[in-house]
């Protein structure tokens, strides 16, 4: 079930936000449980069982790690063995998950680019795959890591706490929520183990989460689908009878594309985590203004590239032992791997990666050994304040990911540059079938240039307005937001209803 479905917005959502307020404090849990496994079922009644398997796996797993470190504190004299049993569960945890993962996602491909290697006459099995499994798969490694490494949040006394969930309708709840299930972001148990046992829905956070759900509805329905739908002809088009700046205008649009549709996806999870009472962390901050790579991942998939810096980075050494550039490069690759069973999408990992060791040692080397390497602005205008020089960064990043996007989107790494070849006019084309014209209608303009300006960020210069501040709580400026959200979710909906072409991107990872 999508989000931006009619089924889901009038049908779905509304019954389970009434039942969630009308059931006892006592239930809610069950009953938003409940509803998860339905939301799921719905979608993927066949593998619903793979992520009760990996609930109750992660759910021993937790259990049999905090007795262990129990008994250590009890028994100090067999510290050692338990120690070392400790170990064993963790990485058996680690392996079993992961082991779930490689199966339904990476075992076809593997086997299939072994019959091509081989020239094989065996028959590949074709494994489908279950929808939301790595977003699941790494919130549960999250979960049974963090008991291992006794991590949790500290009560008043400065204790820690919330390590180990005991109930297992509890943990089955953090992991399948419905909101984060599909498309994350990919949620720590720390950040909300507090909440799943003791939480409050105020007015105040109901009208957050519903302004931000809207907020990332319009992104998906009228930004996302309008552009995904104009990328879409291009690149589905003969490639042998395009022009550069068709090329470039699909790019452009599937940059676009898989901006507004993932943020608004992830708009619409946090907005719904408010109205449940949950607060998810930002996924995305403005990535398209940045002016390094390195920066473009501190705004792009949040949770996931904290994930991995503190899942894999880190435990390798990070930046204080061992080689750093190999540490991030295993870390891109893995970032590539995670998105799909493909070379395209290992390519985009390496891409990244490369970019990122560059931009480290060209720093390294720039900046003399002692000296404080000085932060990037993160607020808008500062960047404007460099002028020329952010500008010319700004053009290298950009020129960089949408490079990227085009290997992504097209997976296939022999496809990837037969496009980028006519992108940069290394192939040109004796005569173009379609022209820039054809696809840029006033209506298709419209949407771009709406969809270019929403890369910005626009709360911030309206703050920049001293009058528009000083009045932002006043009467007439509340219900002019409110105005304006309501007519965005009437849009929001007339699009829905209208468009034929409502994809999602990341379902298929």
């Amino acid at each position: 079930m999508v989000f931006s479905t009619i089924l889901f917005l009038c049908v779905f959502l509304p019954v389970v936000i009434i039942g969630y307020y009308i059931v006892p404090a006592k239930a809610k849990n069950i009953f938003l449980l409940l509803a998860s496994l339905f939301f799921y079922a719905w979608g993927e009644p066949g593998f619903i069982w793979i992520m009760l398997l990996s609930i109750l796996c992660n759910y021993g797993f937790g259990m049999a790690i905090w007795r262990i470190s129990q008994s250590q504190a009890v028994h100090e004299e067999k510290t050692e063995r338990l120690q070392m049993w400790k170990k064993i569960t963790a990485a058996l945890a680690v392996v079993l998950n992961l082991g779930i993962l490689f199966i339904f996602k990476y075992f076809t491909f593997c086997m299939e680019t072994i019959q091509k290697a081989l020239n094989g006459q065996f028959t590949v099995i074709q494994i489908a795959l279950p929808i939301g499994i790595s977003f699941y798969t790494f919130q549960g490694l999250s979960y049974v890591i963090d008991v291992y490494r006794m991590e949790g949040k500290k009560d008043e006394k400065g204790e820690v706490c919330h390590i180990v969930q005991k109930n297992p309708f509890n943990l089955a709840l953090y992991i399948s929520m419905f909101p984060q299930l599909i498309a994350g972001p990919i949620v720590r148990y720390t950040d909300i183990a507090g909440a799943l046992t003791d939480r409050k829905t105020t007015s105040a956070m109901f009208a957050a989460g519903a302004e931000r759900f809207i907020i990332g509805l319009g992104k998906k329905a009228i930004l996302a689908n309008m552009t995904g739908s104009m990328a879409a002809k291009i690149f589905t088009a003969d490639i042998s009878y395009m022009s550069p700046q068709v090329a470039w205008l699909g790019a452009i649009a599937y940059t676009l594309q898989i901006y507004f549709d993932f943020s608004g996806y992830s708009d619409m999870a946090i907005g719904l985590g408010k109205i449940f009472g949950f607060s998810f962390m930002e996924n995305f901050r403005y990535p398209y203004i940045s002016t390094s790579i390195r920066e473009f991942w501190r705004r792009w998939h949040i949770s996931l590239s904290s994930w991995f810096r503190d899942y894999l980075y880190i435990p390798m050494g990070g930046s204080r032992k061992g080689n750093v550039y190999l540490h991030l490069l295993i870390v891109f690759v893995a970032t590539g791997i995670w998105h799909g069973a493909g070379f395209g999408f290992l390519i985009w990992g390496l891409w990244h990666g490369l970019f990122i060791i560059l931009e480290r040692y060209i720093g390294n080397k720039v900046v003399p050994k002692g000296v404080e390497t000085p932060k990037e602005a993160s607020g808008f205008f500062l960047k404007m304040q460099g002028g020329c020089i952010c500008l010319i960064k700004w053009l290298y990043t950009m020129l960089v990911v949408i490079t990227g996007w085009v290997i992504f989107n097209l997976v296939s790494l022999k496809d990837g540059i037969s496009y980028l070849a006519v992108m940069f006019g290394i192939n040109r084309a004796d005569f173009v079938a379609y022209d820039l014209r054809f696809y840029l209608s006033n209506q298709n303009i419209c949407y771009l240039v709406i969809a270019l300006i929403a890369c910005f960020p626009i709360g911030e210069i309206i703050r920049r307005i001293p009058a528009l501040w000083r009045q932002k709580d006043s009467l007439l400026a509340v219900a002019g937001k409110r105005i304006c959200l309501l007519g965005l979710l009437a849009l929001s909906f007339l699009f829905i209803i209208n468009s034929s072409y409502n994809p999602f991107i990341y379902f298929r990872f």
